[in-house]
């Protein structure tokens, strides 16, 4: 009987599939380098021509904010919820889309959703790296809050694979999850503080059951240490990471508990 994978063959599996997973959204494409970076840029120029010219926005923590740095607050917190909702849109349909692993007993599955959380990740990375050439030549420049950045993305990475695992094991069992999930996506990103600042929501009745909502503390932190060279309240960052903690944690278990039942449902 073949022996378990070692820790070093989980790496290179899951580096593995990442890879592949980076490079199918491209295959077949003459512009295959070109649109991981190409994309993110054509939808940030129509956040500035829509959300700064058009409808005039503007987040209060700048009282002289620019259309541009408008633009560049609202693209922040799209990457992170376009992050998290590919990854949610794709989880529930991971494990039944490869019955050939389900069947092979020494294939880690739990490396599939790790493998594209690291994939939407990447492409996550990319869209980020814009914010940063934004910051340095239309606003303030780069400054040393933005070290914090690692510090604040982390739980939000633990909270996407939680979900990734959750999902995923669940979706072998419940056909209909990826339906939802869209809808779940929807909410998610209107309840995440992405079109709007915190303040406007604080002093509402909605804020009781938004503030449990750890992606809005990730999208409001994250513009605090990258846009507004601010660090990170301590509060929102220690329920982030406790969300995350948990979640992740959870997500794997769960996900190990329904893993002997794969193989007879498919």
């Amino acid at each position: 009987m073949p022996s378990p994978p070692s820790q070093h063959d989980y790496a290179g599996l899951w580096w593995q599939f990442t890879r592949r997973n980076i490079e199918s959204r491209q295959k077949g494409s003459h512009l295959e380098f070109v649109w991981p970076v190409l994309n993110p840029l054509i939808m940030l120029a129509l956040y500035v021509l829509v959300f700064g010219y058009i409808f005039n926005g503007q987040f209060p923590a700048r009282p002289q904010e620019t259309r541009i740095e408008y633009a560049l607050t609202l693209f922040t917190g799209l990457n992170i919820l376009q992050f998290v909702n590919e990854v949610v849109g794709e989880a529930p349909r991971l494990i039944l889309n490869t019955p050939n692993l389900v069947k092979r007993v020494v294939f880690p599955l739990e490396l599939l959703p790790g493998a594209q959380v690291g994939g939407a990740f990447f492409r996550h990375l990319v869209s980020m790296a814009l914010v940063f050439l934004g910051v340095l030549f239309f606003s303030d420049g780069l400054s040393w809050q933005m070290l914090w950045w690692p510090v604040v993305m982390a739980p939000l990475v633990l909270l996407t694979l939680g979900i990734a695992w959750l999902l995923s094991a669940l979706g072998v069992f419940l056909r209909d999850l990826a339906q939802l999930t869209n809808f779940c996506s929807t909410v998610l990103l209107y309840s995440s503080a992405v079109f709007y600042p915190v303040s406007k929501v604080q002093q509402s009745l909605f804020w009781t059951v938004l503030k449990f909502n750890p992606f809005l503390h990730a999208v409001e932190q994250t513009r605090h240490v990258l846009l507004w060279r601010e660090p990170p309240a301590l509060q929102p960052l220690l329920y982030l990471y406790a969300s995350g903690l948990i979640l992740c944690f959870g997500g794997r278990w769960v996900f190990r508990k329904l893993q002997p039942h794969f193989a007879d449902v498919l």
